[in-house]
């Protein structure tokens, strides 16, 4: 979770390699309002999310059953609010939430240099919408300012130590 410009996709497609899970990134999954919606620099509110994140929650959990031994998937989300990463856990309880946090200048010059359809002008409204990943949540936070192997060597060794305490 984090942001656009944090590295979702990016790192959620390396992470997914190295676990040899599915990659899914919660982008393709907006109803096509919502692309619409951001792409003319208007921000989402509530009645667009919820419906897009119940779609999020049921792939994942899908891609739970469907994944082979273990199961699960990896999925890039923005999820910045709690209660937007509760829906998710609502409809996949065992979703693990690995924050991304990567600082505004960096995710400012990130969205600048690429194509998407979420515009740069969006930036300031997903930093006032994100809650960081409270100790109470199901996850941990990454800081995503290194090459992308290393972050998910983080993830991955964070992975394992609580793999271990079980």
């Amino acid at each position: 979770m984090g942001p656009s410009g944090s590295g979702k996709s990016v790192v959620g497609a390396v992470l997914a390699a190295r676990l040899d899970l599915p990659f899914i990134d919660a982008d393709d999954l907006h109803p096509e309002a919502n692309v619409e919606k951001m792409t003319a620099g208007i921000p989402l509110d509530d009645d667009d999310r919820m419906p897009w994140l119940d779609i999020v929650a049921a792939s994942l959990q899908g891609a739970g059953t469907t994944s082979g031994a273990g199961g699960g998937a990896v999925i890039a989300c923005s999820a910045l609010a709690r209660r937007y990463r509760d829906r998710i856990r609502a409809g996949a309880p065992d979703a693990l939430i690995v924050e991304l946090q990567v600082s505004p200048d960096e995710l400012a010059r990130r969205m600048n240099a690429r194509e998407h359809f979420m515009p740069p002008a969006l930036l300031l409204s997903q930093l006032e919408a994100l809650e960081h990943l409270e100790s109470d949540e199901s996850g941990f936070v990454v800081l995503n300012d290194r090459p992308p192997a290393e972050v998910v060597d983080e993830i991955c060794a964070t992975l394992d130590r609580a793999q271990s305490l079980r």
